[in-house]
């Protein structure tokens, strides 16, 4: 069983051609993702009763994931996407993220986890974000952890909390995966490249095995401990960039799952993983994300999809 820990939201996305509303939220996003690749997986996050948390509860449905938590009293949290000529997404954010009680749930809830991963709002916005540190404190011992940190500016504005923030689940974590973008956000001044590495040293040897950095059209780069690799983005007609980096992060962690290198019993071998290997999950990942940016909104692929060559 997979686990993906995090918001739940509706995109309101703002096009020169129109407006639409698509149920989004990087993490349930990853859910999604990971369950078209044919993974079960189970989303832990919150949502209205209301016509937006409808939307979120049947989409998550359509798709297979499973619900432990019921929706609450409070609305459904909303992003407006806006769309430019380019396709490229910016966003603006009305939310509440919390998850009361959840500790006491957590033992029935990740019985038999082997993976979970969180990121974005989740990690960064109180009260939750406090829910969801102990939520990966609790999975360490017995499940792969994976982060991404899916900064939004918009939101959490002071980027010393932020870069704090990050490197608490960093330090924590098997598997990250962060843009350019964020780390150039998040380490200003830096090369991209020289952030992750320096993510990968956090923690000592109890620190991540690999850090991926997405480039966009030049393609993802990463680190482990045994070496460095990039792999060209496939070539793909652009529709928008939303949900891009969600499918990328569910390509990369299906193809570890793949590989059999999910669960804390894998936590050597998935350090001692060759760059080799790390670049034939990147592509895979990649491919991915190529599929969700060829067709409009986070719509990430299935496994069949992929395997045909939707791109």
């Amino acid at each position: 069983m997979l686990t993906v820990i995090g918001e739940a939201l509706v995109d309101v996305v703002q096009r020169p051609s129109g407006i639409e509303a698509h149920v989004g939220g990087s993490p349930l996003n990853v859910a999604v993702g990971l369950a078209r690749l044919d993974h079960p997986v189970q989303f832990i996050g919150r949502y209205g009763r209301d016509a937006y948390g409808d939307s979120v509860a049947a989409h998550l449905r359509s798709s297979s994931v499973m619900v432990p938590l019921p929706p609450d009293e409070k609305p459904t949290s909303v992003a407006t996407a806006q769309i430019d000529d380019d396709g490229a997404a910016t966003y603006a954010f009305d939310l509440t993220w919390e998850l009361p009680g959840l500790a006491g749930r957590l033992p029935l809830m990740l019985q038999g986890a082997t993976l979970l991963h969180t990121g974005s709002i989740a990690t960064a916005l109180e009260p939750g974000a406090a829910e969801v540190l102990a939520a990966v404190e609790h999975a360490h011992p017995s499940s792969t952890i994976s982060f991404d940190p899916n900064c939004r500016p918009s939101i959490i504005t002071d980027v010393e909390y932020a870069r704090t923030q990050a490197e608490r689940f960093v330090v924590l974590s098997d598997v990250v995966k962060a843009s350019d973008e964020d780390l150039e956000w998040l380490y200003p001044d830096v090369d991209p490249t020289e952030s992750a590495r320096r993510w990968l040293s956090l923690g000592g040897e109890e620190g991540p095995a690999l850090v991926v950095v997405t480039r966009g059209s030049r393609g993802p780069w990463g680190v482990t401990r045994t070496g460095e690799t990039q792999v060209p983005a496939p070539s793909v007609n652009v529709v928008d960039t939303v949900g891009a980096g969600d499918s990328f992060m569910a390509g990369l962690l299906s193809a570890i799952v793949d590989h059999g290198l999910d669960g804390a019993q894998n936590r050597e071998a998935l350090r001692a993983m060759p760059p080799e290997t790390l670049a034939a999950i990147m592509e895979h990942a990649s491919r991915a994300a190529a599929v969700t940016v060829s067709r409009a909104g986070a719509n990430p692929p299935t496994r069949a999809e992929l395997n045909h060559g939707a791109v």
